[in-house]
């Protein structure tokens, strides 16, 4: 057997001794373990999602306000209109 043969042996042996050596020391652990980590990722991706829904929210209101701004500036619109529908606006948030 050539010696990079030998040491590649040698390296997959130990990888798969690590991992039955985690396996085990996990033992009965290895359940509770699963369902937190697949819990945390849960929780993590419902966290971001949240965070990315407010921020898309806040923008789209901005936008809103700023269409406002410029039909009131161009007279198309009086600013007791403009008013009235930001107020309607955040009555339904």
């Amino acid at each position: 057997m050539s010696p990079t043969l030998a040491s590649m042996t040698l390296c997959q042996t130990l990888a798969q001794d690590d991992a039955s050596a985690i396996i085990n020391a996990l033992g009965d652990n290895l359940v509770i373990a699963i369902v937190f980590g697949v819990g945390g990722t849960i929780a993590i991706v419902g966290i971001l999602f949240g965070t990315l829904t407010g921020v898309a929210k806040t923008k789209e209101q901005e936008k809103t306000k700023r269409e406002l701004a410029a039909y009131v500036a161009e007279g198309s619109m009086t600013p007791a209109d403009a008013e009235r529908i930001l107020r309607a606006n955040q009555e339904q948030d």
